[in-house]
């Protein structure tokens, strides 16, 4: 016998036809390129959504075709997350940061039929455009008498022509709640970046769990900012929590320096802000050394990399802010656990309390999670034990966008596929979770993977170059930064600087190593593999040359 429940589909067009017609005098404040501040609200985002939605079907575009970024969190930005999405298109948030190469291998391979922009990544634009053969139409997110005269983008034109004049009103479609909604390429190790694709059930589970008192505990009382990047990862999904709850949403755009930020902060009287360590960092410096504070602010989630214990301190002691560590992946939609303590915890030492804290923290509801040994077998959740993370869930991936990369799920003895994270972690008998290492090699710079393998193909392009190996070592701002170490052919001579040059123009400039270390031989394996391991500990004394 089946349940007597309304079959309606979750679709993102519910979550912003829900916040109009309950939220809709909620404000959305946007700091723009242009450096001015941009305020409207819900109910003008939500009709601007539409006609975003009235220009794709102008442009002919079928179901599921997709639709680029190439953007910083603001209002326009927002309008093609429910405009896309809402008429049935993926939105696809590329990453800015990337090579041009990679971008261009991107947005060929997603097949990416429009690409909108901000002026920011124009030289960008200019770079790749005649690289992306699938996109049929260029859109700067500008005002119209914004656009360059000369943009060197045929047929580019500007955002608010492209959706100007059309209706303010739309029939949103109707389909399968299992519909791609959006996507996002993730690098690893090894090969081309491989993209996960997002359905609407998978993002509005997320954006219901994300929400939940242990988790980020939004509320239409909130004011909030998500420092974190709309490019990566939905900006952990808070712009479409935010219109599950009706909350104020404030965008920092470009400018994310810690004066720029604690000033949008006071402004707007933000409550919750989400970002890495590496801005919380900026922004702390500022705080200190002008003797400033926090009149609203009570609580961030920080992720995307560990935050150090001197930072959850500084927060807590200094400026009475809550510190939710949080832990997920590009694969996870990305929310996988969020450090809040239970109630028994409250009556702790704050010692005991910060050793928790520490921790990645509890799963969400609709989050499982597992370490298993080299067997397969599921290992003690005792605080000590470590093993590899496995995860599963309703908005965890299956697999990748067209196939790439197989199956990469691990199967138990029921036949349940697990995500194997690449995380080596341990998990109390609270279910407090900890990385303490990764499986993989690649290397997490201000909250940004960068992969060891392609650092290291680079350096052994050079013809002076027989073996090269990358490592991350501690960087107090970044948390990590790459180093090579480099074995030179017989009788070949490159100097560091030389070397450093060579990958100039072949990656982009924040993925090339602060540092290049010659050795006389880089430890290997038995089958000849690379022992970063013991690599780690022949250079355990080394610092890098800014730090030295």
């Amino acid at each position: 016998m089946l349940g007597l429940m309304q079959d309606r589909p979750l679709l993102i067009s519910n979550l912003i036809e829900f916040v109009d017609r309950h939220n809709g005098d909620g404000e959305i404040v946007s700091r723009r390129v242009e450096g001015d501040i941009h305020r409207y609200t819900w109910r003008d985002c939500a009709a601007r959504a539409r006609q975003v939605a009235h220009a794709l079907d102008a442009e002919k575009l079928a179901f599921s075709d997709r639709v680029a970024t190439l953007a910083w969190n603001g209002y326009r930005h927002l309008e093609l997350y429910y405009g896309v999405s809402g008429s049935g298109r993926v939105l696809h948030t590329i990453n800015p940061r990337l090579h041009p190469d990679q971008i261009a291998w991107i947005a060929n391979h997603a097949e990416d039929q429009v690409l909108c922009f901000d002026l920011t990544f124009l030289p960008l634009v200019q770079a790749v455009h005649a690289r992306c053969g699938t996109v049929k139409k260029w859109v700067a997110l500008c005002d119209a008498d914004k656009l360059p005269a000369d943009s060197g983008v045929p047929g580019l034109v500007s955002y608010e022509d492209w959706i100007g004049g059309r209706p303010t009103s739309y029939d949103w479609p109707v389909f399968d709640e299992n519909s791609a909604s959006s996507m996002c390429y993730t690098s690893g190790t090894t090969g081309n970046p491989k993209a996960a694709l997002y359905s609407h059930r998978s993002t509005t589970l997320h954006a219901y769990a994300a929400a939940l008192p242990d988790v980020m505990c939004l509320s239409a009382r909130d004011s909030v900012l998500p420092v974190v990047p709309m490019f990566h990862v939905n900006a952990w999904g808070i712009p479409y929590s935010a219109a599950l709850v009706g909350c104020k949403l404030v965008f920092p755009g470009p400018a994310m320096d810690g004066k720029s930020v604690y000033e949008l902060i006071e402004a707007e009287k933000v409550t919750f802000a989400a970002g890495v360590p590496t801005v919380w960092q900026m922004l702390l410096g500022h705080l200190q050394a002008n003797g400033l504070k926090f009149n609203t602010l009570n609580r961030t989630v920080i992720g995307g990399s560990a935050c150090p214990p001197a930072m959850i301190n500084a927060f807590r002691d200094q400026y009475g802010v809550d510190v939710l560590h949080a832990w997920g992946m590009t694969e996870m939609s990305p929310l996988g656990t969020l450090c809040t303590l239970k109630n028994k915890h409250l009556s702790l030492p704050a010692e005991e309390q910060l050793a928790l804290r520490l921790k990645q923290g509890r799963a969400i509801f609709g989050v499982d999670m597992k370490i298993v040994g080299g067997d397969g077998k599921e290992l003690a959740w005792d605080g000590k034990t470590y093993g590899d993370l496995l995860v599963k869930g309703p908005w965890i991936v299956k697999e990748y966008f067209k196939g790439e990369g197989g199956d990469p799920l691990v199967r138990d003895e029921k036949g349940d596929g697990w995500f194997p994270t690449g995380d080596v972690a341990t998990i109390d008998a609270d279910g407090f979770m900890q990385i303490t290492d990764r499986s993989k090699d690649v290397i997490k710079s201000g909250g940004e993977w960068i992969s060891s393998i392609d650092i290291e193909n680079i350096a052994v392009a050079h013809p002076a170059v027989a073996m090269a190996a990358c490592i991350g070592v501690f960087h107090p701002k970044w948390d990590e930064r790459p180093i090579v170490a480099v074995v030179k052919k017989p009788g070949a001579e490159v100097t560091r600087e030389e070397l450093l040059k060579f990958y100039e123009g072949k990656t982009a400039k924040w993925q090339i190593p602060d540092d290049v270390v010659f050795v006389e031989a880089i430890p290997l394996g038995a089958t000849g593999k690379i022992l970063k391991t013991r690599l780690r500990e022949l250079l355990k004394d080394y610092k890098l040359p800014s730090l030295a």
